[in-house]
């Protein structure tokens, strides 16, 4: 990515996303070295309660605070109450940023997040079992490290561009435990090729290597995503492994004709997907899992079975049929491709829709500490 496309990024990201929200910019001293990072801590957190972690790395040459941006999950955060912590790289030999994920350099970045979760844990209430990683690129392969030596400390891992090395593939990575795997993955992705080269895992063979160390089934479930936009050039296989131990899974989101980008930006460089939001899936994937596995769900209910939406698609309204089981006190809230708020009501049973451009939004219910969620395309 480029370096003046990333200045343009920061120009717009305060108008593009003013919140009230607590964004911190702090250091911490790791190795003889000072390290910063930016911490999000959404409006609902209380310190009552025990809320996830989740490290957003950016990729090589880029920043922590580009990648809040680009690869941002902090709409998410608001709505489902989890932390979020950009860590910033340190400089190489030919003065770009970037992360040590097994490259060979010596300076210790899996030390350094191991050390933030134990500096945010003492001053945050941290669920220690839900603590997760993923990033760009060079923050894809962050991940896939930590995924590597500290499976002890991250419950699940996310990449996006990213992959492996040969040398982890080909021994070096010996996790001490299952690990939730997705990975997000372009086919015409020039700067990490989608089939790998001399350094780099193709991103199919990395796949291979977390169902297997899983125990999954070695056939996966595969759907193709509704081609929403149609002219974003691509479109997207979902794969699915699934039934590894303690009920881990592995998927593969390839991006037909995709490049080197995250799905779902409001950046649009390039051959970018806008069938679906990578931040949205992701953090679809790590809510299912803990240190444990599989998280038991506490609901009760569906999405599908506490409320029902008609039509979808949808042009001028929306109407809502909520569960007997839910509460007379609910909210109905909007979000779009890129998971921000842009529509809250209580208690509707309608909502106007006439206004939307069309694409694919989400509609969720809250019903106390309960969401449930559902998309539709508006036409």
């Amino acid at each position: 990515m480029r370096k003046s496309v990333l200045a343009f990024i920061l120009s717009l990201c305060f108008v593009l996303h003013a919140m009230s929200q607590e964004t911190i910019n702090a250091t911490i001293m790791h190795d003889s070295l000072e390290r910063s990072y930016i911490l999000y801590v959404p409006e609902k957190y209380t310190g009552d309660e025990e809320v996830p972690l989740v490290f957003n790395f950016h990729g090589y040459t880029s920043a922590a605070d580009q990648q809040m941006f680009y690869g941002d999950f902090r709409p998410l955060a608001d709505q489902h109450n989890f932390i979020v912590v950009h860590p910033q790289g340190t400089i190489d030999e030919y003065g770009n940023p970037f992360f040590n994920a097994d490259w060979g350099a010596e300076v210790d970045d899996i030390g350094f997040a191991i050390a933030l979760i134990d500096e945010l844990a003492a001053n945050y209430n941290i669920n220690q079992n839900r603590i997760y990683s993923t990033g760009m690129s060079n923050g894809g392969f962050m991940s896939y490290t930590l995924a590597c030596h500290q499976a002890d400390r991250f419950a699940a891992i996310a990449s996006v561009t990213g992959t492996m090395t040969i040398f982890q593939v080909g021994g070096q990575c010996v996790p001490s435990r299952e690990v939730p795997v997705m990975e997000i993955h372009g086919t015409q992705d020039e700067t990490v090729p989608y089939e790998g080269n001399d350094f780099f895992s193709g991103t199919e063979e990395v796949i291979r290597f977390w169902v297997t160390h899983n125990q999954c089934d070695a056939m996966p479930e595969v759907n193709e995503f509704p081609d929403l936009n149609m002219d974003d050039g691509s479109t997207v296989t979902h794969s699915v492994y699934s039934n590894g131990t303690n009920d881990s899974s592995v998927e593969l989101l390839t991006v037909n004709d995709g490049g080197h980008t995250w799905p779902g930006t409001v950046f649009v460089f390039g051959s970018t997907n806008a069938d679906f939001n990578a931040s949205t899936e992701i953090w679809r994937f790590f809510s299912q899992f803990d240190l444990n596995g599989m998280i038991s769900s506490t609901e009760e209910l569906t999405s599908e079975e506490a409320f029902t939406i008609a039509p979808n698609p949808v042009s001028e309204s929306i109407e809502i049929q909520v569960s007997e089981s839910l509460s007379n006190d609910f909210q109905v809230m909007i979000l779009d491709g890129q998971g921000r708020i842009i529509l809250t009501d209580s208690n509707t049973k309608s909502v106007n829709t006439s206004l939307l451009t069309q694409g694919i939004y989400t509609i969720s219910v809250l019903d106390g500490k309960d969401v449930y969620s559902q998309r539709f395309v508006k036409i």
